[in-house]
């Protein structure tokens, strides 16, 4: 049986530090407008996609930080985001949307969403886990900092798969399903999030694919040239950009291969300020690791693919088979150390 869905990466360009959020929600929704004359069924929004990438700053008082942050409990009921989702469901296209989140206790996440348009609500949260950078800043004034371990706490709810309604044709559900029949790979889809850093991190994504995940979204804000932060070899800024962007697609190809899942990426891209260099490179891959479609700018733009999640089957039930080949016995080091420990010298 086939479970296509039709959908896409809304990769969006520069947004400056003294952009107004409703403009930026405005260009949200516009994008959101040409993805339903193409009949697309999910939205896929960059992290953090409200305000410019704001962990690059140095804050000097809470109150100018808070302005870079949602605060409350719904999102979707938020009076600078409300349209976006109200047009969410009029049109009846789900959509995934990373923000800065501030609860109600004031702990920050890097946040996203995902909202179904067929329950008229918010159905998924994911808070970042992997926070690059630093507390403090580089003392070099021409370094471009990521502060996000200044600003953000390291995300508290795991990775919980989820399940979308109204996306998939004749899904089984549960009220319809037979009795001894199998239902893998014949519900409504199995989603997850992750969020920029997190889709370099492989044990990420395996843990959703042991929930069965078909599909793994998240958006990134992934600067063209960080040699401060990666303490890469000296290259110019075009070489450092090249690299960036061919490690942005390696994770996303390879671990939707070896995860047996397609996969939606969309940037921040362009430059903030201009000044700060984003790479962009929004792509949708498929579970062999083929890239299906990519941005071809750096600036606001929809990528759009229609996707089969039958095909995920192949992977997960040939290629890997985890029920059958994994040797969990083996692992044990993966779940009980986070540094490296070398072997003794010889």
């Amino acid at each position: 049986m086939t479970r296509k869905i039709k959908v896409a990466a809304a990769q969006v360009g520069a947004v400056h530090r003294n952009a107004i959020k409703q403009d930026t929600v405005h260009r949200l929704i516009n994008l959101l407008s040409s993805a339903a004359e193409k009949k697309v069924q999910l939205v896929v929004f960059p992290e953090c996609t409200l305000t410019t990438f704001f962990p690059r700053h140095l804050f000097e008082t809470q109150e100018e930080l808070d302005k870079y942050f949602e605060h409350g409990a719904d999102i979707a009921q938020s009076s600078d985001v409300k349209p976006l989702f109200d047009e969410a469901k009029r049109l009846t296209i789900d959509i995934v949307l990373g923000y800065a989140e501030r609860t109600p206790e004031g702990t920050g996440y890097n946040t996203s969403v995902y909202f179904s348009a067929a329950a008229g609500e918010v159905i998924g949260k994911y808070r970042k886990v992997h926070l690059p950078g630093r507390v403090e800043p580089f003392e070099d004034p021409e370094a471009t900092n990521q502060l996000e371990k200044r600003y953000f706490t390291p995300g508290d709810l795991g990775f919980p798969a989820f399940r979308a309604s109204g996306l998939v044709d004749d899904a089984v559900k549960k009220a319809t399903a037979k009795e001894g029949e199998s239902t893998v790979g014949r519900g409504d889809p199995i989603f997850g999030m992750l969020i920029c850093n997190d889709r370099r991190w492989p044990e990420a994504w395996r843990t959703y694919s042991l929930q069965g995940a078909e599909l793994l979204m998240f958006g990134y804000n992934t600067g063209g040239n960080m040699s401060h932060l990666w303490g890469s070899k000296p290259m110019s800024p075009e070489q450092a950009r090249a690299e960036a962007l061919f490690h942005s697609k390696l994770v996303q190809t390879a671990n939707s291969y070896m995860n047996a899942c397609f996969s939606i990426s969309a940037a921040r891209c362009g430059l903030d300020d201009g000044k700060y260099d984003l790479i962009g490179g929004s792509a949708i891959c498929s579970p062999e690791g083929h890239v299906v479609a990519e941005a071809e700018t750096d600036e606001d733009e929809l990528v759009v693919a229609e996707i089969d999640l039958a095909e995920c089957r192949q992977g997960k039930e040939k290629t890997f088979d985890y029920a059958r080949h994994r040797r969990i016995e083996t692992y044990g080091l993966i779940g009980k150390q986070t540094g490296v420990v070398e072997p003794d010298l010889l």
